[in-house]
């Protein structure tokens, strides 16, 4: 049985989707804390389960006859280390005899303030002693096309990422790879570092979202002060504020680019060009 944590969030229905494609639904078993949102892949016949991670007993419960597991990382930002330690000691308690984690780029050397939370994590799976994978996934292009509402209303795309490689790929890509390891044999204690195959600046950025929209949207790069000022302005809160221009500071010195091709090679394919990406967000 594999089970996924996080299966009704924007990347689990993806992971749950490809692995439907390669293994029996009665093999799948999503971790969920409000199964009704799950009623879709109930009626494919996959079980889901519910969970919390604030009741370590029913995490416990919901991992019963699970070999393989996928932790996809929180998105409760600084609550994340206590939530996943949960997950990692069920699965222990339950047997699981493999582990994968959506983890970040480069988690153990990269100088994001994200990276901290998945370091810890990655210490504590290790420590655990179950098998695992690790998948340092890097940006979602999507963190940009499901953003450009912004963009198009003042004209410009702003940020302070100066001319600094983003190897980004999309979520489908992330979750392709995924499903891969989890339904493959012989990927055991791997760390994997995933990411685009081409990157881009955010110039580039621009000019793609340019080309579609057929208006002339430049990259306006900024002070990393005014670029939080303006976050700020537009509602954001300060904590996530921070955070995207800590990111943005990090594309400066290289911290989510990368060469491996890791992720090309789990997926069998190339990953999700640019171009693509922007049209598929229109």
């Amino acid at each position: 049985m594999i089970a996924i944590t996080g299966a009704t969030g924007k990347l689990g229905q993806l992971v749950a989707a490809a692995l439907l494609a390669k293994v029996p639904a009665k093999d799948i078993a999503v971790l969920v804390r409000s199964p009704e949102k799950a009623a879709a892949l109930a009626a494919q016949g996959v079980s889901v389960r519910q969970a919390d991670y604030r009741n370590p007993q029913s995490l416990t419960d919901a991992l019963h006859g699970v070999s393989k597991l996928l932790l996809i990382s929180s998105n409760e930002v600084g609550q994340r280390l206590a939530q996943h330690q949960a997950v990692i000691e069920a699965a222990k308690s339950a047997g699981v005899t493999l582990l994968a984690y959506t983890s970040l780029l480069h988690a153990d050397s990269s100088p994001l303030l994200l990276a901290a939370e998945h370091r810890a994590t990655e210490a504590a799976i290790r420590a655990s002693g179950i098998p695992f994978v690790f998948l340092r996934n890097g940006w979602y292009t999507e963190n940009y096309t499901e953003n450009f509402a912004s963009a198009l209303a003042h004209g410009v795309l702003i940020g302070s990422a100066q001319d600094g490689q983003i190897a980004a790929a999309t979520r489908a890509d992330y979750a392709a790879a995924a499903a891969a390891v989890l339904s493959e044999p012989g990927h055991e204690n791997k760390v994997y570092e995933l990411a685009g195959d081409v990157p881009f600046t955010m110039t580039e950025l621009a000019k793609e979202l340019s080309a579609r929209t057929g208006k002339t949207i430049p990259y306006q790069d900024l002070p990393p002060e005014q670029y939080r000022s303006i976050l700020l302005g537009a509602g954001l809160p300060a904590p996530y504020a921070e955070i995207f221009v800590d990111a943005d500071l990090g594309i400066t010195q290289g911290a989510l680019h990368d060469e491996s091709h890791d992720l090309q090679r789990l997926i069998g394919r190339t990953t999700t060009p640019l171009a693509v990406s922007v049209a598929a967000a229109f």
